[in-house]
C-alpha cells in the first residue's frame, strides 16, 4: 500500500474519528472547568474561612498530583471502592448507591479533566478577584447592593475579564492533555493514531498527523480566545485594544 492510499483510506479516517471523540471530551470539560473554577476561585477569595480552607485543600490535591494518576483513580480506583461499599451496605438493605461509582471511560475522562482544569482555573479567578480594588465593591454596597449582588454584578465581571488570558491558556493545555484519556481506554486522536501505528508499523506518519491535528485545534482555540478578549475588552487602562 502506497503512502497516499494509507493516508486516505486508513490513517485520516481513523484520526478523524478520534477528533470527534476529542472534541466531545474537550468542550464539556472546558465549559464545566471554567464554571467550577469561577465558583471555587470566588469562594477562595471572598468566601468564609471554613469554605476557603476546604476549597484550598481541593486545589492543592488536584494541582499537586499528576492528571494521569487522577484519571486512573477515577476509572480503576472507584470500582474497588464500590465493591467494598457493596460488601458493607448491601447486607444492610441499602439501595445500590455504589453503582454511581462505576464510571464509563468517557465519564471518568470528563470528570478528571473538569476537576483538574477547575483547580487551575480557580487560581486565575482568585488572583483576578484579589486584584480588584475594594472601592468598586464598597460603591456598589452604598447603592443598596447586598454582598452577593455586589460581587456577582460588579466584581465578578471585571475579574473574568482579567482572568480570561490565564483561563484561556488553561483551555489550551486541556486540548493537549486530553490525549491522556487514552489511559482510561478512550481512543481519541492519540489513541486512534496509536492503534493504526501498532497495526501498520508506521509510527512517524501516525503521530505526526496526530500532532498536526492538535496544532490545528490549538490554533482555532487561540483565535477564538483572542476574539473573545477583544470582544470583552473595555476602553481605557482596564482593557486596551491590542490590534
Amino acid at each position: 500500500m502506497d503512502t497516499w492510499e494509507f493516508y486516505r483510506h486508513i490513517l485520516i479516517p481513523a484520526v478523524n474519528k478520534g477528533l470527534i471523540i476529542s472534541i466531545q471530551l474537550i468542550l464539556p470539560s472546558a465549559a464545566l472547568g471554567v464554571i467550577l473554577g469561577l465558583l471555587v476561585g470566588a469562594g477562595r477569595a471572598v468566601g468564609p474561612g471554613w469554605l476557603a480552607k476546604i476549597l484550598n485543600a481541593y486545589v492543592s490535591v488536584f494541582r499537586g498530583t499528576p492528571l494521569v494518576v487522577q484519571l486512573v483513580m477515577w476509572f480503576y480506583g472507584l470500582p474497588g471502592l464500590a465493591l467494598k461499599l457493596e460488601a458493607v451496605l448491601k447486607p444492610c438493605g441499602f439501595p445500590p448507591v455504589w453503582e454511581w461509582l462505576l464510571l464509563s471511560p468517557y465519564a471518568a475522562a470528563v470528570l478528571g479533566f473538569t476537576l483538574c482544569s477547575a483547580a487551575y482555573q480557580s487560581e486565575y479567578i482568585r488572583g483576578a478577584v484579589l486584584s480588584i480594588k475594594k472601592g468598586q465593591f464598597l460603591a456598589a454596597r452604598s447603592l443598596g447592593f447586598s454582598n452577593s449582588q455586589a460581587f456577582w454584578a460588579i466584581t465578578a465581571p471585571v475579574a473574568v475579564r482579567r482572568a480570561l488570558p490565564g483561563c484561556g491558556n488553561e483551555i489550551i493545555y486541556l486540548i493537549k492533555y486530553s490525549s491522556l484519556a487514552l489511559v482510561v481506554t478512550v481512543s481519541e486522536i492519540t489513541g486512534q493514531a496509536r492503534n493504526v501505528a501498532s497495526l501498520y508499523f508506521r509510527h512517524l506518519e501516525c503521530y505526526l498527523l496526530a500532532a498536526l491535528y492538535y496544532l490545528a485545534m490549538v490554533t482555532v482555540a487561540t483565535l477564538i480566545l483572542h476574539w473573545l478578549e477583544k470582544k470583552l475588552a473595555v476602553p481605557g487602562p482596564e482593557g486596551l485594544n491590542r490590534d
